[in-house]
Order: C-alpha cells, then structure tokens, then sequence
C-alpha cells in the first residue's frame, strides 16, 4: 500500500467511527429520555385525566409502541432531518429550535472569537518563556479558574459587573442587536463566564503542545545553531505543534456543550440549553432527544475535526 493513501486510510477510518458513535450515541439519549420519571400523557392531561383518556391519548401519541420500533422510526426521521413534533406545543421541533439554534450558535461564535486568541497568545508566551514570573502567573491564574465551576463563575461574574459595579444586566437576551454597545450588553455576561472556563483548559493544553514540540531534537539543534526562541518557537516549534494545538482548541470549545446549560439557564438566555432544560420539566421527549442529539453531534464534530487535523498535519504520514 502506498504511504501516500496512509492518511486518508486513517481520515476514513476516523469518519466511520464517529458514525458508529454518533448511532450508539442515539441509542443511549433515546432510552435514558425514556427512563424519565412521569408520564408526559398524564402530565398533558392532568391529574384529574381518567385512565381512559391517558390511555388514549398514548395510543395517539404513539407511546403505546414498543420502544425499538419508536427509537428506529425516530432515528429513521433524525437522519432525513425531521425531529418530529413536540408533545407540549404541537409544533415541529425543527420550527421550536430554529431561533434558539442561532442564539445558542451566535453565543458559542462571539466566545469562541473571543477565548481562542486570548488563550493561544497566552499558551504559546507560557510555553515560550517557561520557567518565568509571567509563565507562573499564567499558570496559577489558569488552575484557578479551572477549579472554579461554570455557575460559581456565573455568580461571580453577576456579583462582579451587575450588582457591585452596576456596568452589565445580570440577565442576557439573544435579540437582535444594531450596535457593538447593544451586542456588548446582550453578550458580555455569558461570553465572560464561557471565555474563562474555555480558556483556561486551553492555555493549558496549548502550553502543553507547544512544550513538548520545543523539546524534540530537531528544535533543540535549531537553537544550537544560532536561532532565537521566538523564532524557534514560532518558526520549528509551532508548525509542527499545529495538530496537539488543534486538539487542544477543539477539546476546550467542547467544554461550550456542557457549560453553555449552565450559563445559559443562569442568565436565562433563549438558547437551546434553556430550551432543553424547559422540555425536561414538563418531559417533552422528542424536545429533549432533539436537543441532546445537537449537542452530541456538536461535541462528536469538534472532537472528529480535531483528530483530522492531527492526522493530517502529522509530517510522519505526509512523507
């Protein structure tokens, strides 16, 4: 086999497990949601509703199926993009999650921009002048923060800007804004409570990469010949970091699918988080599975793109 196809071998076995996982992914948000404790008919229907009206109202529903033949049909609709209909409001579910999507995209964007430079100027300097007072500050300041969970920050942060010092609403908003100062306000809570979990892991991991790039013997005998560090690190060292840094970005930004619920229901924000946290309660199923599935594939995408990279600019497998 030629080595030239070694990459692509790999990029094609990458893709394919991340389709089996996606399935087994599926199976497992189907029926833990059918595990939910309550009966969503009695819960439409109310206590007072009669056991023949609940019974019924399953059968309409289909609830009275078994539950392989729903998790086929349902899976069987997922992959022609039809979500199915929401048990709470009548409406499709692609229509219920349509403008929360873009809220929860626009949030996830606007921090992304945001703690990616922030982070890889900060990890890439750490790494670069290891051992220094500003290596040191960069590395309490992110274990600091790490230690810290998403909603202490997200009371921190509300404790801080809203009520201390009255610059920021302690409730955000995804309308439409005009303006940097209106985007500033409709943002800038859940973007700072995101930016500083997100961050933190990756400076960490950026450092990390780039450190062990630096250590490699073809680095080393760059800085015997004569090179400076910055231009060992930026020059040698960066390049062929770009696969560990890659990882790193994705892995951090992964983090988004778990703290963007939490920010999200804090600051109560119309994102699909909140959505997703507002079906639990009343167990809107297809509601629920519709938007644990965007979030697995979110997290299974980044993880995926992360890992092409890798592949990709490994310069072993491009030789």
């Amino acid at each position: 086999m030629p080595k030239s196809l070694l990459p692509w071998i790999l990029v094609s076995q990458r893709l394919g497990i991340a389709l089996l996982t996606l399935v087994i992914v599926s199976f497992a948000v189907f029926f833990a949601t059918e595990l939910l404790p309550g009966d969503v008919a009695e819960i439409l229907l109310g206590q007072a509703a009669t056991p023949e009206a609940v019974a019924g109202l399953r059968t309409a529903m289909g609830l009275d199926e078994p539950a392989m033949h729903r998790f086929v049909g349902w899976l069987v609709g997922l992959a022609g993009g039809d979500m199915g209909t929401s048990y709470v409001n009548k409406m499709a579910v692609s229509d219920l999650m349509g403008g929360r999507l873009i809220n929860s995209l626009r949030l996830a964007g606007v921090t992304t921009l945001v703690s990616v430079p922030i982070a890889l100027a900060l990890g890439i300097g750490a790494a670069m002048w290891k051992g220094s007072v500003f290596d040191r500050m960069v590395s309490v300041a992110t274990i600091s923060v790490i230690s810290v969970p998403e909603f202490m920050v997200a009371t921190l942060a509300v404790l801080i800007f809203a009520v201390w010092l009255g610059w920021l609403p302690a409730l955000a908003y995804g309308a439409n804004v005009d303006s940097w100062a209106a985007m500033l306000k409709a943002y800038a809570m859940p973007v700072i409570t995101l930016s500083f979990v997100v961050s933190a892991q990756m400076i960490r991991m950026t450092r990390a990469a780039v450190i062990e790039t630096i250590n490699t013997p073809y680095v080393e005998m760059a800085l015997l010949k004569g090179a400076s560090r910055r231009r060992m690190v930026l020059g040698h060292a960066l390049p062929n970091a770009l696969g560990p840094i890659a990882n790193a970005v994705a892995l951090s930004l992964s983090y988004l699918v778990g703290g963007v619920i939490i920010v999200e229901t804090i600051f109560n924000y119309p994102g699909v988080a909140k959505l997703m946290v507002d079906a639990v309660a009343t167990r809107d199923l297809p509601l629920i599975q519709s938007c644990a599935m965007i979030f697995c594939v979110s997290y299974l995408s980044l993880i995926t793109l992360a890992d092409l990279i890798a592949i990709l600019s490994n310069p072993r497998l491009r030789r």
